[in-house]
């Protein structure tokens, strides 16, 4: 197939992405398809080898079959371009436009996860003006991050209450919503799931970062991360985190692909972190690397992705007004 591979974007991660997309388009390439890359640059315009990129409604996005978003962060994995190309009419790769923006905002996310019984890590949100003693309660030391932002963007790790107003000023300049979460001393634990009605779970992979603790350089700076797969626990606790995977995917109306982080406590414990709808695709992502520990190849898991985005345009084709 001809696919429209949408990178770059007007978040912070615009690098991370069009590193993501190079890895897509060199795996689509060897499973057969024809990829076309799009770059939205960071004033949002679209081009096409540095041709303005035309989108009617009901004409495909650069004569593709499908659109793959490579998108991280705002404007890209927030339902912003997947209410663009609903608009459109074409079929996508990925989430819909309300799973991109309940999962892209985490306080909204665990406010979900809360209501529905998930367990997870304790938590406070803040805006400016806020009292912070609500986010000591939590004790130290908390992670405070943007509400509305990846990639590990923005995050501080704050030891002491002295430092959690300059946290707290960091994640403001990224978000006006910040989330201060409780420090988990549970072991970090990545689950990818691909499907639309009938999801399927990865094996699960044990994060292992050479720093201390899982940032941004340790994301993307080769060697900086270990994935260890499957994780180092009890077969029971990886069909647990497995079965985790697929309800939260499911509770958010996910369809497609995702990627479910975890913390695992005492080797027992699950809770649910977070899930990233668009989740990284570089040489160093954990996504692909858990399928292919779970048998399946790069190749055929992009294939897989096409074939559902497919899929789950035709089965709304009736829905469509």
């Amino acid at each position: 197939m001809r696919v429209a591979l949408l990178c770059g974007g007007r978040s912070s991660e615009h690098e991370v992405s069009r590193a993501s997309a190079a890895s897509v388009r060199a795996g689509l390439e060897q499973a057969g398809h024809e990829p076309v890359l799009i770059e939205i640059a960071r004033d949002g315009r679209w081009s096409l080898d540095g041709e303005p990129v035309a989108l009617r409604p009901g004409e495909p996005v650069a004569g593709a079959e499908v659109v793959f978003p490579v998108l991280h962060g705002p404007y890209g994995e927030d339902g912003t371009v997947q209410g663009l190309l609903e608009t459109l009419g074409v079929p996508y790769v990925g989430a819909g436009v309300l799973a991109s923006a309940l999962c892209m905002d985490k306080a909204m996310f665990k406010a979900l996860m809360a209501q529905a019984g998930i367990p997870q890590v304790d938590y406070e949100v803040l805006r400016r003006g806020d009292d912070l003693a609500r986010a000591a309660r939590l004790g130290m030391p908390v992670f405070v991050k943007p509400a509305r932002l990846g990639s590990s963007v923005g995050i501080s790790k704050v030891a002491a209450e002295a430092e959690l107003e300059r946290a707290l000023e960091l994640s403001w300049r990224h978000d006006p919503v910040a989330l201060v979460e409780a420090f988990s001393p549970g072991m970090e634990v990545e689950c990818s799931v691909i499907g639309n009605d009938e999801p399927l779970a990865s094996q699960p992979g044990e994060v292992v970062a050479h720093a201390e603790w899982y940032d941004y350089e340790a994301k993307y700076t080769p060697g900086g991360m270990e994935l260890v797969v499957p994780a180092r626990l009890d077969e029971g606790v990886r069909e647990r985190v497995r079965e985790l995977a697929v309800d939260v995917y499911r509770l958010v109306g996910c369809s497609g692909f995702a990627r479910v982080d975890f913390f695992v406590e005492d080797g027992t414990e699950v809770l649910v972190n977070e899930l990233n709808t668009i989740p990284g695709f570089t040489a160093t992502s954990g996504f692909p690397k858990l399928f292919e520990a779970s048998g399946i190849p790069y190749p055929e898991l992009l294939d897989r992705l096409l074939a559902l985005a497919l899929e789950r345009f035709e089965a709304e084709r009736g829905y469509r007004f």
